[in-house]
């Protein structure tokens, strides 16, 4: 309902302003606002157009406001593997991102307790449970992760050069695309971090193949990109067993060095 909706914007209007304030202050964790924000997008049963409305509003409003803040594992990992972060801070970024997730869900949890809406009442009345969050298979979900991972680390490569103005409405809509095409099978989260505070939490299947499903699928996706656009770096260690099962990696890199 609109009361609904209202409350809730006002809730992540909170968050926002909260978000940002921790990230100036020592952090850069996103983690606790995606999460309201997805819970607001999936709950609140707006009307799917609606939905897809405020998923883009939301999104660009991530975008501006949380510049350079490391959200995603995947990213982190990324990086690790193009030797621009060492092991070390890449393990304490991820282990923050995790911590983060947690304190979202403990913060979600405190205010639907309040009762501010009758959303929130049934969230408290049902125990802060969810249930079975899938639309497909646990194969399907996890190709349809993949798949949004793939497409979305292609977006963010070819965008990459291109001014804000442009960047983020781009960004944005394709993060909402891939909630239109790939929401019904598996929420498009593509996230290993968001996922482990959404979905791990709700039941219906076992937390390894949420895994399956959440964390290796975007995993795999993301970087499935990088090798076949061929944007490996030329200082990524790869062990020789690796290379000799996948001549394509030996010869890129002979090239490059």
């Amino acid at each position: 309902t609109m009361s609904d909706l209202r409350v809730s914007v006002a809730v992540l209007s909170g968050v926002v302003l909260l978000s940002g304030a921790c990230r100036r202050a020592a952090a850069r964790f996103g983690v606790a606002r995606s999460f309201l924000l997805k819970l607001l997008a999936d709950a609140a049963r707006l009307g799917q157009w609606t939905e897809l409305g405020l998923c883009f509003a939301v999104t660009t409003i991530h975008l501006l406001t949380l510049r350079g803040a490391d959200c995603n594992p995947g990213g982190t990992l990324e990086k690790v593997f193009r030797g621009t972060r060492s092991v070390r801070a890449a393990s304490l970024l991820i282990a923050g991102q995790f911590a983060a997730a947690v304190a979202a869900q403990q913060f979600a949890a405190s205010v639907w307790s309040l009762g501010l809406s009758d959303l929130h009442a049934r969230h408290r009345r049902f125990g802060f449970r969810c249930f079975d969050p899938l639309g497909g298979s646990v194969t399907e979900a996890a190709a349809a992760e993949l798949a949004c991972a793939f497409v979305f680390q292609a977006a963010l490569m070819h965008v990459s050069d291109l001014k804000e103005q442009l960047r983020v409405p781009l960004v944005a809509a394709t993060v909402t695309a891939l909630v239109y095409a790939g929401g019904g099978t598996s929420g498009a989260i593509y996230n290993p971090v968001l996922a482990f505070s959404v979905i791990f939490p709700c039941g219906g299947h076992t937390h390894l193949e949420y895994c399956f499903i959440y964390w290796l699928g975007p995993l795999l996706g993301g970087h499935m990109y990088l090798l076949v656009s061929h944007q490996i770096p030329s200082n990524l260690f790869l062990p020789p067993i690796f290379l000799k099962t996948y001549p394509i990696l030996e010869k890129y890199k002979n090239e490059q060095e």
